[in-house]
């Protein structure tokens, strides 16, 4: 099973010549599940939708916040029906909300249901301690998720790297309230290279912020019965323009689980 993991930068930047390089880039990463963050949605329609009407796939989005009319939110596409879902508000001190999420898409998969959790934590550099807060509201409303047969997959926008306290709570080097929920790195299990997810190659994301760093990820918890989850291949996309036009200022994390 695979796995995609990508932040759409929104309306931001020249978003409808974007829109055809992420459908072409989203197609040819042949994903069975596809968490989204930086959706738009307006009127019924959204970045999520189009997406999912041009794979074929089912999807549900959820906002907490709109931009000139317009939310800006998370969304999980699959392969397979999605059964329900549910979102949660992730906390943030009133002074400096940025109405984020944790969205939970129930699957019915082939070869059994699955959870897939789409997620966008604070963005400024010096928002860790908050991003440690929502960290941990993440892992309690994945613990006190129905019972699962398949590892939680949990991805996102973190806006931290792999050596801040934030991703360091998700990995287990140190604790969070559910001590017992522990997820791999899928990238650090299976990846080859830095996996840099904001690259000053990409003229979007030079434009914004002078700095090479991984901020996306796609964490998996700890294998079930048989090795079901384990983390078999990592990589890249999104990380060239088609034809002439560049899909995001972030690229996306794809990931190969076994199911």
């Amino acid at each position: 099973m695979r796995v995609l993991t990508w932040n759409l930068w929104w309306r931001f930047g020249p978003w409808q010549q974007r829109a055809p390089a992420i459908a072409a880039t989203v197609g040819a990463a042949r994903a069975d599940i596809v968490c989204l963050q930086e959706v738009w949605i307006e009127d019924g329609d959204s970045s999520a939708r189009q997406l999912a009407d041009h794979l074929g796939f089912h999807h549900v989005e959820t906002s907490r916040i709109e931009m000139e009319g317009v939310g800006f939110g998370n969304a999980v596409l699959s392969r397979w029906p999605i059964s329900s879902h549910e979102m949660a508000p992730l906390p943030s001190p009133e002074d400096l909300e940025e109405f984020r999420t944790v969205l939970r898409a129930d699957i019915d998969g082939p070869r059994g249901p699955l959870q897939a959790f789409s997620t966008h934590l604070h963005w400024r550099l010096d928002h860790s301690a908050i991003r440690q807060d929502q960290v941990r509201a993440i892992c309690r409303f994945v613990a006190g998720s129905p019972e699962r047969s398949f590892p939680a997959v949990v991805c996102g926008d973190f806006n931290a790297e792999p050596d801040s306290d934030e991703i360091r709570m998700m990995v287990g080097k140190t604790t969070v309230p559910e001590d017992k929920l522990v997820f791999f790195d899928a990238w650090n299990h299976a990846g080859d290279g830095p996996g840099l997810t904001w690259d000053n190659a990409n003229p979007f994301a030079a434009t914004a912020l002078d700095r090479n760093c991984r901020l996306d990820y796609i964490f998996v918890g700890y294998p079930k019965q048989g090795g079901r989850g384990h983390v078999t291949s990592a990589q890249l996309v999104g990380t060239e323009p088609v034809d002439g036009m560049w899909p995001s200022d972030h690229y996306g994390v794809a990931a190969d689980l076994r199911y």
